[in-house]
């Protein structure tokens, strides 16, 4: 392994070697080791840590060090933050080889002032140029805003996708693709015990997701829902599998 490349033991390792030279590029590589795409990305930040030996190359286990995870406001994995110091310079998300590749070129020659400070993603460009020369706003810059959905539409919405099939599953991806490891458990569970049911993925929906949280007074995901109630997260199903309860409820919802 390169010596530019570390394998992130605790919170305080991190910080440790964040703090060493706070002019360094640093590239934090959040995996988990059920994820397929965290397997070829390691190998490819391998690869890039060969080549840009200035640049330091964190690797965390992001399930492991959520403390780590969630300061970066990791929500899946593989996923990518590029700091110089403790600034951000930039994010990848998802097993993009060739934008990580685009990234770690820039910044290793790059001598550009970051844009931001904060560990948060810089917000997205707009998505059209304002007007120059005293010219109008084109109609569709115009146009107003989208109205926001209320309060009421919102728990209407969510209370529609709840009842949509006798069994739904809030998740972070889809059954195919989870997007975290409890996700992933959950639907391994669901599918052990031959569970048919909808699933709907709350990273694509940040109303649904942050709403669901008040809503059914629960603030982690995945969220299980049998006959319209709310039975919890993964560690509620396992206990629902160890005594039985899972059964009962799903012949209760008639989902058996």
């Amino acid at each position: 392994m390169s010596s530019n490349h570390h394998v992130v033991e605790s919170a305080e390792d991190f910080q440790q070697q964040l703090s060493k030279d706070l002019q360094r590029v640093s590239v934090i590589n959040f995996w988990a080791p059920w994820a397929e795409p965290c397997k070829q990305m390691n190998e490819v930040v391998k690869e890039l840590a060969k080549k840009y030996d200035s640049i330091l190359f964190l690797q965390v286990e992001a399930e492991q060090l959520t403390e780590i995870s969630e300061s970066f406001e990791v929500e899946s994995v593989p996923a990518f933050v590029v700091l110089r110091g403790h600034t951000l310079l930039g994010r990848v998300t998802g097993a993009d080889a060739a934008e990580l590749a685009s990234q770690v070129e820039a910044h290793s020659k790059s001598s550009v002032k970051p844009t931001s400070t904060s560990e948060k993603a810089p917000a997205p460009a707009p998505a059209t140029a304002p007007a120059t020369n005293g010219a109008s706003a084109t109609a569709e810059e115009a146009k107003p805003e989208p109205k926001k959905e209320t309060p009421e539409e919102l728990n209407a919405r969510m209370k529609s996708i709840i009842d949509s099939d006798k069994v739904v599953l809030f998740m972070k991806g889809s059954p195919e693709a989870p997007r975290c490891g409890f996700s992933r458990q959950t639907v391994a569970i669901l599918k052990e015990h031959n569970v048919k049911y909808t699933h709907f993925d709350i990273l694509q929906d940040e109303a649904v997701r942050q709403g669901l949280k008040t809503y059914n007074n629960w603030p982690t995901f995945p969220q299980l829902i049998i006959g319209g109630e709310l039975m919890g997260g993964l560690d509620i199903l396992r206990e629902m599998v160890e005594n039985g309860e899972l059964k009962e409820a799903l012949e209760a919802a008639g989902a058996a």
